[in-house]
Order: C-alpha cells, then structure tokens, then sequence
C-alpha cells in the first residue's frame, strides 16, 4: 500500500468513489440552474444568486468530479463573476489569519514526519513497561499513542504513521496461532482510524474541521475561542472517545490469547533502529515544544491572574494561535542541521510538500460562509429552518447539528462537512436567538465522525486497505461508533461550554 502524506490532495482519496463520474460533471450546473430559475420570493437577488452557486459546490464536493480546492476555487470565482462581491472582498478570505494556522502546523507536522519524530515517540510510548505482551493493554497503548500524535500531526498522516508500526506488531507475533488472535487484527486497525479521529478531536490544530469550525464561530459570531479554550473541551472528549473506542474495540474484536510473544523484541529493535538522536529530530522538538509552549501559556496566564490583567491582554493580543505557527515554523528554517553544509532543520523542497489543497479548500469555505451572511442566505435559511422544526433551545440544536454532520461525513469528506454544515448552523441559531457556539462547535466536532464506510475517512479507507477489516465488521463498528459519539460529543458540549463560557 502507498502510504499518503502530509501534502495529499483533500478528495483525492474518493477519486473512484462516485459512480457515473462523467455524470457528476453535469449534476452541479444543472442543479445551479434548478435553483435560480425555482422562485424563491424570500431571498434577494444576490442571496438568490449564492444559493445558485453553491448548490452546485455542494454537489460537486459530494461527488467529486474534480478535486475539492479546484471546486472551492471555482465557486468562488463564479461569485465574483456574478457580481456578489469584488474580487479583493471575496479573495481575502484565502488570506484569514486562520489560514496562517494550517501552514505553521502543517508545517511543523511535516518537520515531525520527514525525520521521523512522531515515529521515535511511537516505539517510545509502546516500549513501556504497563504495555508488556498483553492484547488488551496494547491496544489502549496504540490508541494513546496514535490519539497523541494525532493532536498535533493531520488525522490522515497519523495513520498513515502508525499502520506499518502495527503491521509490524502483528508480523512479529510468530509464536501465536492465528486463531488464538481471533478478531484482535480487526481491532488493533480499526484503533488507528478512532484514535487519529480522538486524538484530532483534542486540539484545535488537530484537523481541518476544529481549524473550520474556530474560524466560521469567530467571523459569524464574533467568539473567539483560544487553544487552552479549546482543548479545555477537546481534551476531555478526546479522552472519553478514546476509552470508549478501547471497550467497544475489545468486547467486539477480542484476542483468544492472553499473552503476544515476539513482541518485546519487536520493540527492541524499533528504538535500536531509531537511536540516537539526530540533530534534525532535536530542532524539530525544539520548534514543536515551542509552538505547545505559546499556544498554551495565554491561556493558562489568563486563568491565573485574570483576563484584565495588562500582560493577559497583552499576550491575548500580540500572540494569536497563528502568529505563534508561524514563528515556530519558522525556527526550522533557523535551526541547522549542518551548518558548514548550510543545512537546515527543513528544506523549502520539503516545505512544499504540506497539504496546500486543504488549505486552498477552507479558504473558499471561508469566503461562501463570508457571503452567505453578507447576502442574507445563511439568515433566510436559519429563519426557513426555523419556521419548519419551530422553537430550538440551544442543546437540542447542538444535538441536530452533530446527527446531521455525523450523517453527511459519512459520504462527504469531514473537511467539506464542516464547510458546509457550521455556517447553516450558525445561522440557524442566531434566526432561534440562541448562541451559536456550542451547536456550531458540535457541527465541526460530529464532521469528524463517519466510522461506517471505507469512504468516510481517509483514516478508514487508510486501514481497511491493510486488509485486515472486512467491510462488515468496519460496516457494524462504525455504526456503533458513531452513535456512542455522537452522544458522547453532545454530553460533553453540555457540560463543559457553559463552565468555558462557549454559550
């Protein structure tokens, strides 16, 4: 199997998924021109014009006929071909502050892959004595690790990382019978694809959907939500998620075996394959420490001496999440690796190679949600919504928002998702007069959602190709999965934003 990386297109991994592909190019200009011929009194002429268009984007993010960005792009131009906006106005979203964000982590992320950190630290984690050579315990230990590593590396890179390390665990298991392993292969792969989708859910770097969801609550809502915020929530989700996968995981692929033998050695000759420390590994630890350090000491200084204490404001305001991505990216351009060679920690060659299309993607996200409160659509739906399910309390609206993004990740990449789902639900809130920040942030958090089918995720489609996941047991799992999910999103949403302050 070809393992994806870092700079893998965003809808390259459904290229074959939609039948009739030469059908789908046609699906969206007919379905644009459905939409501005139907009447629709309610709407101005712009908001009528942007529903044209977008109907078209929605269809071809779902069928994907051409590449998600290209799509993004494409949309975004018809908009300034239609008159709804100046090309400066509209194009400035590709220029958020939040687009800053995605190329320091992705950055970084791409730092940690090329020299191998995130692997160091797998074969670490798993070397631990608690592990030992015991089925159920490594389990847990490939989620913590790939739930870890996944806070800060794309969900899609990180298991990507860890399926060969899992492989291995397998392949080195030569005294166990098969049949005393039972259906613990199954288990162990499907624990990459719930860990990464745990471990992103943590961080508001984690994955492209929290990035969305930040971004589209700060620019509709006016809340702007920090990264000790965010993962005062996410964590404690993350956590959850990943010991209810760890149950669900065991008690429907169990082992039949108590203990693994061949697997201490395995692990022996992971770290002796991995020491020592390069000075590459070194520096990429030191912008990555730094990047953890900025993002968090805010936060915690804001939750010590108070929001109105003149250094609180002061950090709040000259140290944004994207400000401090950028400056530890940037340190690996500083940091030599061999300085009579004029080496760096990272190469503009290796630079390049971050996932230029996804951020190419939430641009265009960002401008269609910019529009959509500019002419009044998202308003005219949340009112629509409104008059057709009638009153909403805020949590019974959080709960929509995650069963319909749950939903719709299941055939739509989680990235497109939250694109498409957080703005609507923003505006629906808003039309309840409720705020919109804890059924947007379900919105964003459910899109990560999607265990059924190869196709939901790239994770997914990443383990089953391992071959050890039969649709079936994938197909049984999923559906579990996300059910326990998205209940455990909600719970945790309840809970936890009105103690943050997020409603």
């Amino acid at each position: 199997m070809q393992e994806p990386t870092l700079s893998e297109t965003p809808g390259d991994e459904h290229g074959g998924r939609a039948p009739g592909r030469l059908l789908s190019f046609f699906a969206g200009p007919f379905a644009a021109a459905t939409v501005y011929f139907l009447p629709f009194p309610s709407l101005s002429p712009n908001a009528h014009m942007l529903a044209a268009i977008m109907a078209a984007v929605v269809i071809y993010w779902i069928a994907e006929p051409i590449p998600l960005p290209i799509t993004a792009l494409l949309g975004t131009a018809f908009c300034v071909l239609a008159g709804l906006g100046s090309a400066k106005s509209v194009f400035a979203s590709y220029a958020h502050p939040i687009i800053f964000l995605f190329m320091g982590s992705f950055l970084l992320a791409e730092a940690m892959a090329v020299h191998g950190l995130d692997r160091r630290f797998a074969a670490w984690i798993l070397s631990f004595a608690w592990v030992g050579v015991h089925p159920r315990r490594i389990l847990l230990a490939i989620g913590i690790v790939t739930a870890f590593i996944s806070m800060w590396v794309s969900n899609t890179a990180t298991t990507a990382l860890m399926l060969p390390i899992a492989l291995g665990l397998l392949a080195t298991i030569h005294g166990t019978p098969a049949h005393e392993l039972g259906e613990f292969r199954i288990g162990l792969m499907l624990m990459l694809s719930y860990g990464a989708t745990a471990g992103g859910m943590a961080t508001i770097v984690g994955t492209p959907p929290n990035l969305i969801g930040a971004a589209l609550i700060a620019q509709q809502a006016g809340v702007s939500i920090s990264f000790v915020t965010w993962m005062a929530v996410g964590l404690p989700l993350a956590t959850l998620l990943l010991l209810v996968a760890w149950t669900v995981l065991w008690w429907l692929h169990p082992a039949e075996t108590s203990m693994l033998p061949g697997l201490a050695q395995h692990l022996q000759e992971q770290k002796l394959a991995l020491m020592p420390w390069t000075r590459a590994q070194v520096n990429a630890s030191v912008a990555f420490g730094t990047a953890v350090v900025l993002w968090i000491v805010p936060g915690l200084f804001a939750a010590v001496w108070g929001l109105d204490n003149p250094l609180s404001l002061w950090l709040k305001a000259h140290l944004p999440n994207e400000l401090v991505a950028i400056l530890a990216a940037g340190l690996l351009f500083f940091l030599p690796t061999n300085l009579s060679k004029g080496e760096w920690t990272v190469s503009w060659k290796q630079a390049a190679g971050i996932n230029w299309g996804i951020i190419i993607l939430f641009g265009g996200g960002l401008a269609f949600g910019e529009l959509m409160v500019e002419t009044g659509l998202s308003h005219s739906i949340g009112q629509g919504v409104m008059a057709l399910f009638g009153s909403q309390t805020v949590w019974s609206l959080t709960a929509g928002s995650i069963v319909v993004a749950v939903l719709v990740s299941e055939l739509v990449s989680n990235t497109a998702t939250a694109s498409m789902v957080t703005p609507v639900v923003i505006a629906i809130a808003q039309s309840a007069g409720v705020s919109p920040v804890a059924p947007a942030l379900g919105a964003c958090l459910g899109a990560s959602l999607g265990f059924a089918l190869p196709v939901s995720t790239p994770p997914n489609a990443i383990v089953y190709s391992s071959g050890f996941v039969p649709i079936k047991s994938m197909l049984r799992t999923g559906l579990l999965f996300d059910l326990l999910g998205a209940v455990l999103i909600w719970l945790t949403l309840r809970l936890l934003c009105p103690i943050v302050g997020l409603v």
